[in-house]
């Protein structure tokens, strides 16, 4: 039987304490609460902040409001393949900054340039507005580079953790019939695929394993604030065609969106289409997050991630 890595044990353990005594005080979850907690569990685990050649921020005008980004370039002398990622956080949390030093290691893994999205968070920006940021991205990001006079080869790759997973797969669906721009790659870590939260994992890891599945049913009701229908809206469930990117899905043994994943897997091969699963056991969600604990896991992620995104599209 799969067990829990001790050292997430013992963090876990004093982490549910910390959080049973927090909610015993009758305090309650807020926007502003999620936010700082992620940011710090971030700042606290994740040290390791690796130098890189080129780092700016930019904004991509959509005609409606801005989009801020962070572009990193391993190599700005050399034209590189684009990949654009979306952070986690449960649609209300999360940013380009805490994100920062997890775009470092995407870019100098895959050697790509990384094009991190600041898309709108709920519940300010509800459903589908962070979507129609990471559109506006995607549709605005060559044209962003060609004006900054950074060398960039076609091809582009989406890829995110979490909720941005969920965005990554959303647009990924959304774009793989549109021609421009033509998607090579995606990349989903521990993805959120089921705004339905249907898949046996979500109860057997939804208390207790950090991520509760009162927390995600909570950041779910926030993000779709006017009775969307969320089946419609989870990538679990939308339309693939041949046209559908190569895709490579981590999942962790103790997160409840564990199933999910596995299950998008499965049905992305019933539609052909190639598609690498890699699963990390003994560890939790948004173990990226937590570096500092689990450093060989990470580095054996970000390797795997390298290694995909700079092989060759096998269609």
């Amino acid at each position: 039987m799969e067990q829990l890595l001790p050292i997430l044990q013992q963090w876990l353990k004093q982490y549910n304490e910390t959080l049973a005594h927090w909610h015993a005080q009758g305090n309650i979850l807020t926007p502003e609460i999620v936010r700082e907690s992620m940011a710090a569990l971030t700042r606290t685990f994740v040290t390791d902040i690796q130098e890189l050649s080129f780092i700016s921020d930019d904004i991509i005008d959509t005609g409606a409001h801005p989009v801020p980004v962070r572009i990193y370039h391993p190599d700005p002398s050399s034209s590189l393949e684009i990949t654009v990622f979306f952070h986690g956080g449960g649609h209300m949390s999360g940013s380009i900054d805490v994100y920062d030093p997890i775009c470092r290691k995407i870019a100098l893994s895959a050697n790509r340039i990384v094009i991190a999205v600041e898309y709108g968070l709920a519940p300010e920006y509800p459903y589908p507005a962070g979507i129609e940021d990471g559109a506006a991205v995607l549709d605005g990001c060559v044209g962003m580079l060609e004006r900054l006079g950074m060398k960039h080869l076609p091809s582009l790759a989406l890829i995110g953790d979490s909720a941005g997973g969920a965005m990554s797969a959303t647009l990924a669906h959304r774009y793989q019939t549109a021609g421009e721009p033509k998607m090579d790659k995606l990349v989903l870590i521990y993805p959120s695929l089921d705004y339905s939260l249907s898949s046996p994992s979500t109860d057997r890891f939804g208390t207790g394993y950090l991520l509760e599945k009162d927390k995600i049913q909570w950041y779910f009701d926030n993000y779709f604030s006017n009775n969307e229908d969320r089946i419609e809206a989870s990538p679990l469930y939308m339309e693939v065609t041949e046209h559908f990117p190569e895709t490579m899905v981590v999942t962790a043994g103790f997160c409840p969106l564990c199933d999910e994943g596995i299950r998008y897997v499965q049905r992305l091969k019933e539609h052909g289409i190639t598609t690498r699963h890699v699963h990390f056991e003994g560890l939790l969600h948004a173990f990226l997050n937590l570096e500092n604990l689990v450093m060989d896991t990470c580095r054996a992620c970000y390797h795997e991630l390298g290694k995909f995104l700079q092989s060759p599209d096998l269609r």
